[in-house]
């Protein structure tokens, strides 16, 4: 779903469509790229990968003319053999081969940690789903046509608030800007509501950051920790974190991210920034196969009671632009070509777009490029992932 990473941050150099944290990365032109590099075996059942592969075929693709430069994915069959793949390069200055399973940031999918956390919450008897934001965040919501005594926790969850979308109005002016939650929830409220509370869908970015200061205000600590002691500790996530205020890089081995602000445009090294300005709603770093550790555990009840995970996968139509897509609490499911559902949630932020899902029959599938996507691209990288589920 292009709209489960709709980042877009308003720069004075570069427009509403532009990236602004890029600007200070530095430029690097697309030139020819080496050779697909062929991933190690990886996973719990460790299975050759060869180049006659028909998924890692299909990765090749992604990078070949120059779409990507490069691609690497986690595939889990319902057996529970699992592969990891890689193709492209980590670098295009050093041709370096992208590191098997190696880190990149996930954008959205964070909101699914975020979720979790709330949900959690909720089964403590500490979070009402169908209590105002006023009730934990007093005064604090208010705007034009904007009153937090309105919009429940589930609809920002849902994205059914009616809050705008404060990636449309934030100006960030430097890759190493630090920016504070608040100054990301006020940007949108100088703006008028989209909707009222409750009547439409539309993905909205700033819900997330009011449901990350909700967490942060009903336990008193800071969101990152609460998503690691909840989330990625319960369930030994080895190679995810939320960085921590003022972290730039990426701290494990990992392929180096790309954005151009229109198709070829030469492409900026946009590896290192200050997510911040993604918080709550995109800020985190994980590895493919951690991811389909995480969206697994999800969907087979190891996070949650059922009575809240039946609340994180009650839907509503999503995306028009797919087919059959519907929203839930965090949680976005998707049909298959070849019938039945995936669940996950996707996301795509400067450098990296992430994709995939689980299956209620145990098949995972998550795959990254390290390139802020054209549509194009993003609708290849989705057939690939339906690829990977139905052959």
């Amino acid at each position: 779903m292009n709209s489960l990473s709709p980042y877009r941050l308003r720069s004075p150099c570069h427009g509403a469509a532009a990236v602004a944290v890029a600007v200070a990365a530095g430029a690097l032109a697309l030139g020819s790229l080496a050779p697909p590099a062929v991933a190690a075996p990886g996973g719990d059942s460790p299975a050759a990968v060869t180049r006659t592969d028909p998924f890692q075929q299909r990765l090749d693709t992604l990078v070949a003319g120059g779409g990507a430069p490069g691609a690497l994915a986690a595939v889990r069959d319902r057996n529970g053999r699992s592969r990891n793949y890689t193709a492209g390069v980590a670098d295009l200055r050093t041709g370096a081969k992208v590191p098997v399973d190696g880190q990149v940031r996930i954008g959205s999918n964070t909101k699914t940690f975020v979720a979790v956390v709330v949900l959690q919450l909720v089964a403590e008897g500490r979070v009402d789903l169908d209590a105002s934001l006023d009730t934990y965040l007093p005064g604090l919501v208010r705007g034009q046509d904007i009153d937090g005594r309105r919009i429940t926790v589930r609809q920002v969850l849902q994205h059914t608030s009616g809050l705008p979308d404060y990636t449309d109005f934030v100006e960030i002016s430097s890759a190493t800007q630090y920016v504070e939650p608040r100054e990301l929830l006020d940007a949108a409220l100088a703006h008028k509501a989209d909707f009222a509370p409750g009547t439409q869908w539309k993905y909205s970015n700033t819900g997330y950051v009011v449901a990350g200061l909700i967490v942060q205000r009903v336990t008193g600590r800071p969101l990152g920790e609460e998503v690691t002691k909840r989330v990625i500790d319960r369930i030994g996530l080895r190679h995810t974190y939320f960085p921590a205020q003022g972290e730039t890089g990426i701290r494990e081995r990992h392929p180096h991210g790309y954005f151009a602000d229109k198709p070829g445009d030469p492409l900026l090294d946009v590896t290192e920034m200050d997510p911040s300005w993604a918080w709550g709603a995109g800020a985190m770093v994980s590895t493919n196969t951690d991811l389909n550790r995480f969206f697994s555990a999800l969907i087979g009840g190891e996070l949650m009671p059922p009575a809240q995970l039946a609340q994180m996968r009650t839907t509503v139509p999503a995306d028009p632009a797919v087919p059959g897509s519907r929203y839930g609490l965090g949680l976005a499911s998707r049909p298959l070509p070849c019938g039945g559902v995936s669940w996950g949630h996707g996301g795509g932020i400067p450098g990296y777009v992430t994709r995939g899902g689980v299956t209620e029959d145990g098949r995972a599938v998550s795959i990254a490029v390290t390139v802020l996507a054209s549509p194009d691209l993003k609708q290849r990288v989705v057939a690939a992932v339906d690829e990977a589920f139905c052959r």
